[in-house]
């Protein structure tokens, strides 16, 4: 059975450094410390944590959305999920990204969560607030 992950987490940027730090596969390694490869446009493939995550990117919605057909290394055979991205600006000229990571296999649930925050929101943040010192 697989179930829904659905996270909300603000970052002290606007949309679009955010959306290029998910896009572009030089920044996402550099964040993430492992090799990613991502296309440029809808039904393009990409490859990130050094090929533990990969997929085809359904959708791209500049500064605003990114939906991806996903797939971590250990899911079971045939298994995909959706993950969508939604990038709101706030007030503060800051990011609301809201990701909502459809049809995850239940038992993988737990890791997954954790891995969206250690993995990409939490470098994310310090690569912001390093770049904000400067």
């Amino acid at each position: 059975m697989c179930k829904t992950i659905k996270q909300k987490v603000h970052f002290n940027a606007p949309p679009d450094v955010i959306y290029g730090l998910l896009t572009d596969s030089k920044k996402y390694a550099s964040l993430t410390g492992k090799k990613a490869k991502i296309g440029k446009s809808a039904g393009a493939p990409f490859s990130v944590y050094g090929g533990q995550a990969t997929g085809i990117i359904v959708e791209l919605v500049r500064n605003k959305r990114i939906v991806q057909a996903w797939r971590g290394h250990s899911f079971p055979e045939g298994i995909f999920s959706m993950a969508t991205f939604n990038l709101k600006p706030t007030n503060k000229n800051g990011t609301e990204l809201i990701l909502i990571h459809r049809g995850v296999p239940k038992e993988m649930i737990p890791s997954i969560e954790l891995g969206w925050r250690k993995y990409n929101w939490d470098p994310i943040k310090s690569y912001l607030e390093k770049r904000e010192d400067k």
